[in-house]
């Protein structure tokens, strides 16, 4: 079976726009976390902030005249994808071309343009609703709209399934290649829901922190003074291509996608089945998949959204799957989403890279605003300062409403 690897990463989130500017960021602890500044979140909202992309000019990525076409998450998912490609050089043949695929995970797609057109409708009549509006939010345009900005004629797709949807968009490439029908892929994630519904939305069912007045604090994961998450945006995109295609033009292998799996809870449609059994399935599986034990992994970037119970679940299934190693905490577990907030169906890519860069450059993003750990499993969260360490293999976990759960492993490369 072919051995699948990546050698292009572009990442547009709260904590900057470039891969190297986000995980800076991360690595030096800097909350992307604000009020919301994309519309007037009054007092009537529960929740008046959220993690949000700052400057970020989607005329540098595409045609201007194009980008009253789309909703929010199509640029940053094409701007993402063209730092992956910089990156990665391809230079692809016009055969390869036939076969090079799109797998774009998005969870709500363009909100803000149903959320607009729904008002035109009701207060202009449907004779001013914009053409641009049904292909402006569909959640596969994000890959439609990458496919047909960089010429990829393979599969076209996006992968929904609420905060797992680049997960498994990842995932399903990986087996895809590994069956032989691709040799380029481009993988990832894209999202933006910080409008006035999603954020109300989100606050009804009581999922968002509500701490306001102290916004770079509001996410944090394990701790006790957790209350919700915190919504995110952005995009991540990574470009998987074959071992030996890779090798055969000199790539820069930035890392190995040694292992994949995802189960479901069948359980109930946001709250994690008890212990998160089928997330510890998930990563034994991940594991089985990969032929590692668990002692082989040496950081996890966790799905830590800082929702009360959802942090204490997976931690057990951790320390379920890992036992001593990570008990012992000679595993590290941390979440980047206490700086990033939760970007929901980008956020299993943007992590993946993450991890990716964590075994590059041997430092550990920590997760801040860890000050008063909950004991009821304790494991190393790396609390608020980076580490560093030699990262041989990392894990990547992804869970979302509907109880879906993904697993990614991915190692440094050798041989």
């Amino acid at each position: 079976m072919e051995r699948i690897v990546v050698t292009g990463i572009g990442l547009v989130t709260p904590n900057g726009v470039g891969t190297d500017a986000s995980f800076q960021s991360l690595i030096n602890g800097r909350s992307g976390v604000g009020p919301i500044t994309q519309f007037e979140a009054t007092e009537q909202f529960s929740t008046r902030i959220a993690a949000e992309v700052k400057g970020f000019d989607p005329a540098a990525f595409m045609e201007k005249k194009k980008i009253k076409e789309v909703s929010r998450f199509i640029p940053f998912a094409i701007a993402a994808t063209r730092m992956a490609l910089d990156q990665a050089d391809l230079n692809l043949t016009e055969e390869e071309r036939d076969q090079a695929g799109v797998y774009i995970g998005v969870g709500l797609g363009g909100l803000e343009n149903l959320e607009r057109c729904t008002i035109t409708l009701t207060t202009k009549g449907p004779g001013k609703v914009s053409p641009y509006f049904i292909p402006s939010l569909i959640a596969n345009m994000a890959a439609g709209q990458v496919s047909i900005a960089f010429g990829l004629r393979g599969p076209s797709m996006a992968h929904t399934s609420a905060c797992s949807s680049s997960a498994h968009a990842m995932g399903e490439a990986l087996r895809m290649m590994q069956r032989g029908e691709s040799e380029v892929m481009v993988v990832g994630g894209a999202e933006a829901t910080t409008t006035p519904i999603g954020i109300a939305g989100f606050g009804a069912m009581f999922a968002l922190s509500r701490r306001n007045d102290e916004p770079e604090r509001a996410s944090r994961p394990w701790d006790k003074g957790r209350d919700g998450f915190v919504c995110g945006e952005g995009a991540g995109t990574l470009i998987f291509e074959t071992l030996s295609r890779a090798k055969k033009r000199g790539a820069r292998i930035l890392a190995e996608v040694s292992g994949y799996a995802a189960t479901s809870d069948a359980h109930h449609i946001t709250k994690p089945a008890p212990d998160h059994a089928q997330a510890a399935r998930a990563m034994r599986q991940a594991l089985k998949d990969a032929k590692l034990n668990p002692e082989q992994i040496d950081y996890i970037n966790a799905h830590g959204t800082s929702t009360p119970v959802g942090d204490t679940e997976e931690a057990k299934a951790v320390a379920n799957v890992y036992g001593a190693h990570a008990l012992e905490k000679k595993l590290w577990v941390s979440s980047t989403k206490s700086m990033m907030g939760h970007l929901l169906g980008a956020a299993g890519a943007v992590e993946a890279a993450v991890c990716i860069k964590a075994i590059e450059t041997g430092v550990i993003p920590p997760t801040i605003n860890l000050d008063d750990p909950d004991t009821d499993v304790p494991l190393d969260f790396v609390p608020n300062k980076a580490r560093e360490r030699r990262i041989k293999r990392a894990m990547s976990n992804s869970f979302g409403f509907g109880g879906t759960n993904a697993t990614l492993i991915f190692s440094a490369f050798e041989g």
